[in-house]
């Protein structure tokens, strides 16, 4: 599981995808969370700019974030 923090209130889901390298782009990040390949806290997430906040796990390609 690979550890991101944050030092704001949140951070918006595709920005979190391309942070983290599990999307090449932000292209890449909207098609995933379109197509239902992103999971927030073991729940399908459809919300390109969902406000991530601490302590939320996001799943996509088979690799796990949590948000610190």
């Amino acid at each position: 599981m690979i550890t991101f923090e944050i030092d704001t209130e949140y951070i918006e889901l595709i920005k979190l995808l391309k942070a983290t390298h599990i999307a090449e782009s932000g292209a890449m990040a909207k098609i995933l969370v379109e197509n239902g390949e992103v999971t927030r806290n073991g729940e399908p997430e459809f919300r390109k700019r969902a406000k991530i906040t601490k302590g939320e796990i996001i799943t996509a390609l088979g690799q796990s974030v949590k948000v610190v």
